[in-house]
């Protein structure tokens, strides 16, 4: 992406959400999240619906197209009225892979019955008279309209419009804001515009939510780090704590930075991921399948909402690629979970922490060439407490673990806790994987990478990621893995932030898996300035500091006696 495209969608994304977040008055965001999302969401299939609809009929009037209607004997009125209903034709539409929407589920419909609807009005539905009482039951009917006709999208869409405690003017509003959405820029389709929108809303709102946030949004930043480094360029792709489904989007992402030095089509190499996903929460389940859906990505994500240890909804899987970002730290996970569960295969998980029961899930998962990387707070790492440590010692010793990366602080909206990054392969022997990178026998060997200075603060409490600060991890990763030069990188271990350790290091650290016992400390560069000289020079600047303290507080002293007050 250019730098006016970055400045347009920039521009785009405060100028939306400041007039939305205006909009909110006393309603919270988890709610209001859905509220917006909701209406993106009928937006952009709606606007999706007009495009092809403009497409048929250039279609059915242009002589050299098969769809071509031959006005030869027909009136104005009968070709027209022909043309019209050739427009209503869903075959047209799913052809091309777009939703059909049924009248009362267009854009126009909504936005023109809107102010009528604040204080109820009778329209025609599905060709019935239907009373319509608020603004927010129209927004539900044209949600039904879309599922209705949409199988895919059964039960996906969150339907309580009516029941949201919004001014019904506000929800007017809302709708004419998001309709000032634009499309008519000269690089950027539609798809990449309302997409880049949904994806901005998801994060601001889990700003606006705090810890909740958390709960269905990972900062895009740290998902490009892991999507980059473990590259899911093609098979099977599983999140089984997806939230709203960052990883599949920076896949999708991934292939379309990435499909230019392969020399692939990225819309054919699309189709060649397959996505799975799980979900626990109803709410953030739906939000998942709209933001696929948004971007026209074919998904499986189960029956239904589930929790992933009582009610996994792909126990056949096995996935080329798993990438997650679990709850950290979380308790009570193992309610209805039996004591010799096959997955524990490296050691029973402590009912007070499912960090290793996440990793373990995870592992049952995985195909015979398969990698994961998922995020899990540091004591991960190094905790030995309720069979944790014998967990990791056995996911060491049986040569699982590939790298271990220490990430900086502040990148997430929703904790403090100190993060890392685990990625675990099956196969480290000689191989091709499936970006076509011919990997090196890395058998008895982890990379750990200490990340913690990379990034900058956007802001007073967040820190981000630059795509340089992402780029050299993962080149220094890809390098590693390869024994060749990835982008100008080679591998060698480098002070203060990567070393590739043998597993009899590790055993020697009882199996301590943190970056910075490896690592060490960065070679710092000397100055050429003697010692006895620094000495020197930082003693009289002390000396300097000690005279201004004592005149500052004989001054203190002085005001504080005018005041009656003698220390």
């Amino acid at each position: 992406m250019n730098e006016l495209e970055q400045q347009f969608l920039h521009q785009l994304e405060g100028k939306l959400w400041n007039a939305a977040d205006k909009l909110r008055a006393t309603l919270d965001a988890a709610q209001y999240k859905h509220a917006v999302l909701g209406l993106i969401f009928v937006k952009y299939v709606s606007d999706a619906f007009s495009m092809r609809q403009a497409e048929i009929m250039a279609e059915l009037t242009n002589p050299e197209h098969e769809y071509y209607l031959d006005p030869d004997g027909l009136s104005a009125d009968e070709l027209a009225a022909e043309i019209a209903s050739e427009l209503e034709q869903r075959d047209y539409y799913r052809e091309q892979n777009v939703f059909w929407l049924p009248p009362e589920s267009r854009w126009s419909f909504l936005q023109n019955n809107a102010p009528l609807a604040i204080g109820s009005v009778e329209l025609t539905i599905a060709s019935k008279p239907k009373k319509i009482t608020s603004v927010g039951h129209l927004i539900d009917t044209a949600l039904e309209g879309i599922e209705r006709d949409n199988p895919k999208l059964k039960g996906v869409l969150n339907k309580t419009y009516s029941a949201l405690r919004i001014d019904q003017a506000k929800l007017v509003e809302l709708i004419n804001l998001i309709a000032t959405i634009p499309f008519n820029h000269k690089t950027l389709n539609s798809k990449d515009i309302l997409g880049h929108v949904y994806e901005y809303f998801l994060g601001q709102f889990a700003l606006a939510e705090g810890k909740k946030g958390g709960q269905f949004y990972t900062p895009a930043s740290i998902v490009t780090l892991i999507v980059e480094m473990i590259e899911p360029f093609e098979g099977r792709v599983y999140d089984p704590a997806m939230g709203s489904g960052g990883f599949f989007v920076q896949s999708e992402k991934f292939i379309e930075r990435h499909a230019g030095q392969h020399a692939v089509d990225p819309l054919t190499q699309k189709q060649k991921i397959s996505i799975y996903g799980q979900e626990y929460n109803y709410t953030t389940w739906q939000l998942a399948a709209m933001n696929m859906a948004i971007r026209g990505l074919d998904y499986d994500f189960g029956k239904e909402p589930a929790s992933t240890y009582t009610h996994d909804q792909h126990p056949d899987l096995r996935a080329d690629f798993i990438m997650a970002n679990p709850p950290f730290n979380m308790k009570e996970w193992d309610t209805g979970v039996d004591d010799n569960d096959p997955r524990w295969k490296y050691g029973k998980p402590p009912s007070g922490n499912a960090n290793f029961a996440w990793l373990q899930h995870m592992l049952s998962h995985l195909a015979p060439n398969g990698s994961q990387a998922l995020l899990l707070a540091n004591g991960s790492m190094s905790s030995t407490t309720n069979n944790e440590g014998e967990i990791r010692k056995n996911l060491v010793t049986n040569d699982l673990v590939e790298c271990m990366v220490a990430l900086p602080g502040q990148l997430f909206t929703n904790t403090q806790i100190p993060a890392c990054i685990w990625f675990l392969t099956n196969n480290k022997g000689a191989r091709t994987d499936k970006a076509n990178r011919k990997l090196r026998d890395r058998k008895g060997e982890v990379l750990f990478i200490d990340a913690r200075q990379l990034g900058y603060m956007k802001d007073r409490v967040l820190r981000d990621f630059t795509m340089d600060d992402i780029a050299k991890v993962a080149d220094v990763f890809h390098a590693w893995k390869t024994g060749e030069t990835v982008n100008g990188v080679s591998y060698e271990d480098q002070a203060g932030f990567c070393k590739s350790a043998t597993l009899e290091e590790i055993t020697k650290h009882d199996f301590v898996l943190t970056p910075g016992r490896y690592v060490g400390a960065a070679d710092e560069e000397d100055d050429g300035i003697p010692f006895a000289e620094k000495m020197a020079t930082l003693t009289e600047k002390l000396s300097e500091q000690f005279a201004e303290s004592a005149k500052l507080e004989a001054e203190i002293k002085k005001n504080l006696a005018g005041l009656g007050y003698e220390l």
